[in-house]
């Protein structure tokens, strides 16, 4: 099997999100990060050179492919702040007509910035996803 490329790493969180530019999008990120650490409880924690993951759960498929992943988490990315919400976006559709301005994929939300988004709304849906998480992956 593959090694996994994202996975917990010792880097230093601090030290990753003062390198993000430009300055409006590293206190988005410090903004994301305390926002994420109160809701889940959990410290920022670095998976790979550039996502900022609070929890972690353990997955195995019927595959027999296992691992242990971020429960919630963003990364500051150029073009956006990339906020990963597991599980998806259907589930969560009350929430997302009121978010604002983003964009997803699978399990990603695209915002340029936070005051493009109603950040009570965001902070209710990574509350849900996480609660969701814990439900479906108790590790």
């Amino acid at each position: 099997m593959a090694e996994l490329k994202t996975k917990a790493t010792n880097a230093g969180v601090d030290a990753f999100l003062d390198t993000v530019e430009p300055a409006q999008r590293r206190e988005d990120a410090q903004t994301l990060r305390t926002m994420m650490e109160r809701i889940s409880g959990e410290p920022a924690t670095m998976w790979g050179p550039s996502m900022v993951g609070f929890g972690r759960y353990r997955y195995r498929y019927d595959s027999g492919h296992e691992g242990n992943a971020m429960r919630v988490g963003f990364s500051p990315r150029k073009a956006a702040l990339v906020i990963y919400i597991m599980g998806g976006f259907p589930r969560h559709a009350d929430l997302m007509a009121r978010l604002g301005k983003y964009t997803t994929g699978k399990s990603c939300l695209y915002v340029k910035k936070l005051s493009d988004v109603d950040v009570g709304v965001l902070e209710s849906l990574v509350e849900e996803s996480l609660e969701y998480m814990k439900a479906t992956y108790p590790e």
